[in-house]
């Protein structure tokens, strides 16, 4: 389904994703790998979402399959509670690391990631070695904010990252497609 918008007198068009569908590749090259940095954003509609799991975009499995802690490192959006929550009732900006939706350091809340609905939503997820960070804000106007920036979660298996290189819009690690959104 297409997501169109006007912008300048023109039209666009984004990704709207329902329930069920989502899209990957396998089989990317050049896309991070193991504990090497890599940064991701997107721009997504704040008002389109859902509590499911998992409205990503970013690195994941190779094999469609939860294959441990740290083996994705993708921005989520949405309103899932499961693991991690920001500020008020969401939706959030998050990172899906696998096995967790983290708005900080561990699960839980984040009272500095906050809830953010506006129509363009600019969402950026950056990691390296024991350090990510998350910022996002107001696509059409003023500046991103930080929401976290600091090391790595402290449970087992997400320092190292074990990143695995496909690539995910829409679903989760392990195909996981519960989630609504528009990219």
């Amino acid at each position: 389904i297409g997501a169109p918008v006007t912008l300048n007198g023109q039209k666009a068009y984004g990704v709207f994703v329902s329930p069920g569908t989502g899209y990957r590749n396998n089989a990317v090259s050049g896309s991070a790998k193991a504990d090497a940095a890599e940064g991701m954003y997107a721009v997504l509609d704040g008002t389109h979402y859902n509590g499911a799991c998992c409205f990503d975009y970013g690195n994941a499995e190779t094999n469609s399959h939860d294959t441990g802690n740290g083996h994705m490192e993708a921005i989520y959006f949405g309103t899932s509670t499961g693991w991690g929550t920001g500020s008020g009732s969401g939706p959030w900006i998050m990172a899906d690391l696998e096995n967790g939706l983290f708005s900080g350091v561990n699960s839980g809340l984040n009272s500095a990631d906050p809830t953010i609905t506006t129509r363009f939503t600019t969402a950026i997820i950056k990691g390296e070695p024991n350090q990510w960070a998350i910022k996002g804000g107001n696509s059409a106007s003023g500046a991103l904010s930080t929401y976290y920036s600091g090391i790595r979660p402290t449970a087992s298996g997400y320092n190292p990252m074990s990143k695995e290189g496909a690539i995910i819009l829409g679903i989760g690690g392990d195909n996981s497609n519960g989630a609504q959104g528009t990219f």
